[in-house]
Order: structure tokens, then C-alpha cells, then sequence
């Protein structure tokens, strides 16, 4: 099974990417972030053409939403709010014997400083009510996948400046060590880190603003595929599929997969 997380930063706006990354990465399970839809207005019919006939979504008009699409059937759907907020952020399905997890952590804002900027303070709650939330409701022998855009790049190699950046949303300890103490919560395996080096860097977006985003390459790893130990025999392939950057008018966060056995 082949399992795709991707911030589509607008699902109707991108609907023919959604195509695009179907035909060239041939998933089983897509979870998406940032649709920017409400609910009613998911085009299922367009999705189910694509073969997604199983669709899950919580979302909202304008911004943040999150889904889950499926070639092979859902069941207990359901969705969670954290920090007292309406925002779409957390949706939960099963498929094949799997709880999936389709997750959107809030970016934070611009200030590093909780006590200036309510966004950043959001963002540290919501780690840290999910993450006594994950260690309160499950255990290392449940099959979980947690994937989407975590707003977190926890390494020094999953940036382009570790040093430059370590004052900026995204990097700060702050927010890295929080993101440790959920890793921690089921003894999560990093995928992408599983595969790669923890030294090399990986990078997952890359700014709107650089006009030449691969020659510059300052990019930001964001977007995680997790799994439990009850999972981690079952990884054999994973891929950041970095060629989706360059897609015409594409999201600045480019798709990763995890393919597991059996």
C-alpha cells in the first residue's frame, strides 16, 4: 500500500494536480492538507473519476481542511478540533486494518514569541494537546499513520540553514522539541528518516518568493509520513517527489509517500 500526504494549498484551485500526482505516483491512500473547502463543495465527482471512490473531508471555507482519499474503503470516519478553535485541522479514517491520520499542524505566524503573537502560542498548544492526546488514546501496538504538513522542520539537515533559522517559525526549539515529545508519545517512526540519512538534507517546500527555488534550494522539510512500531516492518519504499515544485502553478509543499508491505 502506498500512502501520499500533500498541502495541496487548495484542492478546487488544483484538482488537475491532484490528477497529475494520481498518474505519477499511483497511491493507494492520499491525505491532503490546506484544501480550503468546505465540505459541500468537494468535487466528488471529479475525485471518484481519478478513482478516489472513498472519500473523507473536513473543511472550511477560505482555508486550512484536511481529507482523505481512498482507493479501497474508509470506515469510522471522524475529525478532532484542538485548542478550542472550529479549525479543520485533524481527520482520522481506517482502511485495511490501519487508522490514518490526516494532519495540519497551524504554521504560526511570523513572531517566534507566544506572549506577542497568538498564532505561535496557538501552534504550541495544539502540539501540546495533541500530543497528550496521542499518548493518553493509543499505544506502540496500534497501526497508526500520521501524516500531512506538520509546520515543523525538527533537524538541522531538514532545513537549508540550521543556524539562520533557528530564530524562525518553523525551526525554533520551541516547536522542534515539542514535535520530539510527540514523536516520542507511541515511539513514532519518521519515515523520510527512516529512508534517509539524518545528516543529509530533505527538504519537502520551498517559498513562493524564490524566484528560482532549485538553485537556491532554501527549503523546509514540513510535510511527514509517521508510523507506529506496530508499522515499521512494513516500510519498503518512500519518495519526496521534489519534480512536484516544478508543476505549473503548483503548492510550495511538494507530495511524499510511503509505501508499506502486505
Amino acid at each position: 500500500m502506498k500512502i501520499v500526504t500533500w498541502n495541496v494549498n487548495s484542492l478546487r484551485l488544483r484538482l488537475g494536480l491532484v490528477e497529475k500526482l494520481t498518474d505519477e505516483l499511483a497511491p493507494d491512500v492520499l491525505c491532503l492538507q490546506e484544501t480550503k473547502c468546505p465540505d459541500d463543495l468537494v468535487p466528488r465527482e471529479d475525485l471518484e473519476r481519478l478513482g478516489w471512490t472513498h472519500v473523507a473531508h473536513h473543511g472550511q471555507k477560505g482555508y486550512n481542511g484536511v481529507a482523505i482519499l481512498s482507493k479501497r474503503p474508509l470506515s469510522n470516519v471522524r475529525s478532532h478540533s484542538w485548542c478550542d478553535t472550529p479549525q479543520c485541522r485533524h481527520l482520522i479514517a481506517e482502511v485495511d486494518g490501519m487508522e490514518v491520520h490526516s494532519l495540519y499542524i497551524p504554521a504560526g505566524g511570523d513572531v517566534p514569541d507566544p506572549d506577542k503573537n497568538p498564532k505561535f502560542d496557538q501552534k504550541l498548544r495544539f502540539l501540546d494537546k495533541i500530543t497528550d492526546w496521542f499518548a493518553g488514546t493509543y499505544g506502540p501496538r496500534d497501526p497508526i499513520v500520521l501524516a500531512g504538513d506538520f509546520n515543523v522542520a525538527p533537524l538541522a539537515a531538514d532545513v537549508w540553514d540550521h543556524k539562520k533559522l533557528l530564530k524562525v517559525v518553523t525551526h525554533t526549539p520551541a516547536e522542534t522539541t515539542r514535535l520530539g515529545f510527540l514523536q516520542q508519545t507511541l515511539n513514532w517512526t519518521d519515515t523520510t528518516r527512516h529512508f534517509i540519512p539524518q545528516d543529509e538534507p530533505a527538504f519537502t517546500w520551498w517559498s513562493y518568493r524564490s524566484p528560482d527555488w532549485r538553485k537556491g534550494n532554501r527549503g523546509r522539510r514540513l510535510d511527514h509520513i509517521w508510523v507506529t512500531p506496530a508499522l515499521k516492518d512494513r516500510l519498503v519504499d518512500h519518495d519526496i517527489h521534489v519534480d512536484g515544485r516544478n508543476w505549473e502553478k503548483p503548492s510550495d509543499h511538494v507530495p511524499v509517500a510511503v509505501t508499506l508491505s502486505g
